[in-house]
């Protein structure tokens, strides 16, 4: 056999397990890979640079984000298709290197033939028009038949599992348009739910908010192309959830030593607010995003600050509320750079800390025009 068959076969053989070991990890394996070097990492980070590079220069707010959002399913099924032809390439090199033993009726056989043999093979299409002539070329056969319906039974697998990831952490997302407005705040949230006067409910939220956090890390570390799929309503996405739900929690606890505020509402702020820093430092680690430059006035600007502090007097806390800046500023820090770097990146915004005056939430809107009263909740009856 010539040394450039020899040399091909080796190549082949190395692409194959190139290629089988980059599905295992991205589809059987449900742990992050710290690895730079993946191939499904290079094409994420390639095709997403070009993508979002082109999207960005769309104008219209609306078009951009509609583009935007076909990337992630989009990309998803590129991937599946870049796994089919370097298993049908990898599979027709082996063949040339093993010299092309097939019979083509009565066609000469060449590069080509063996491409369409492995391909016709690794798509189990059977047309019989190419056969092999040696047992070799037989068994070469049979193993990429197997590796047609291996990968076809991962995919089968693997596209619902995304998906009803992708549902779950909707779902969570899309209640937060009555409970925080849209887009969602931590001074609605509040203010919605007074932590002297529904402590108990907002321990409820935080609680559910700590089971959507860990499901969000998990989830986003097997896998990570869920982070690219985008909400399906407007002013919403999951990074902007995510740092909502710390910026509750970091102001729960600056008011800790305030009067009426539950300790049972602080343990769970606490313990949400951890799992939820969590997962914004392991998805930036995930993405290789680096910490944005912190500046903490971009987000709260005087004006809101001087809107929190009211707040929090309108909510009936007593003591220091001035200290409160000083201990949401420390808290602040440990987050909101992760949360940037990952906004930057994902082309996302981050929610505003306080709610635009007179705003209306989405669910108050519809396309005939009417427009839903808000909902009266504690604060607003005792205001």
């Amino acid at each position: 056999m010539p040394f450039l068959h020899i040399l091909a076969a080796v190549a082949a053989v190395l692409l194959i397990a190139g290629a089988l070991w980059d599905v295992f990890e991205t589809v059987v394996l449900p742990r992050r890979i710290p690895r730079r070097f993946r191939l499904t990492r290079i094409y994420f980070r390639s095709t997403w640079m070009a993508w979002s590079s082109l999207a960005t220069r769309i104008r219209l707010s609306a078009r951009r984000e509609n583009v935007l959002a076909m990337y992630g399913p989009l990309a998803l099924l590129l991937l599946l298709v870049m796994w089919a032809a370097l298993l049908i390439v990898g599979f027709g090199l082996l063949e040339w290197g093993l010299g092309s033993p097939l019979a083509a009726d009565g066609r000469p056989v060449t590069f080509g033939t063996d491409l369409y043999f492995s391909g016709t093979t690794l798509l189990t299409l059977g047309l019989g028009d190419v056969v092999p002539m040696t047992g070799a070329a037989e068994v070469l056969a049979v193993v990429e038949v197997g590796t047609g319906f291996m990968l076809l039974a991962l995919v089968i697998g693997y596209v619902p599992v995304l998906y009803q990831a992708f549902s779950r952490r909707e779902v969570r997302i899309s209640l937060l348009d009555a409970h925080a407005g849209s887009p969602p705040t931590a001074g609605a949230l509040l203010l919605r739910h007074p932590p002297n006067l529904r402590s108990r409910r907002l321990t409820v939220i935080l609680t559910e908010w700590e089971r959507w956090s860990a499901e969000l890390l998990e989830s986003h570390l097997s896998y990570p192309v869920l982070a690219y799929y985008r909400s399906q309503h407007e002013e919403q996405s999951w990074v902007a959830a995510l740092t909502m739900i710390m910026d509750a929690c970091a102001l729960v606890l600056a008011c800790e030593n305030l009067s009426a505020v539950d300790e049972d509402l602080t343990e769970q702020a606490a313990y949400t607010f951890a799992i939820a820093r969590h997962a914004a430092a392991d998805l930036a680690q995930v993405f290789f995003v680096a910490p944005a430059k912190l500046d903490l006035a971009e987000r709260l600007p005087p004006a809101d600050r001087r809107r929190l502090h009211d707040a929090l007097v309108q909510m009936g806390l007593t003591g220091d509320v001035s200290n409160v800046q000083v201990e949401l500023d420390a808290l602040r820090r440990l987050y909101e750079s992760h949360v940037a770097g990952l906004a930057h990146y994902l082309l996302l915004e981050l929610p505003p800390w306080m709610p635009q005056q007179d705003a209306l939430d989405d669910w108050q809107t519809s396309a005939d025009g009417l427009t839903a009263p808000p909902i009266k909740t504690l604060s607003s009856r005792n205001a």
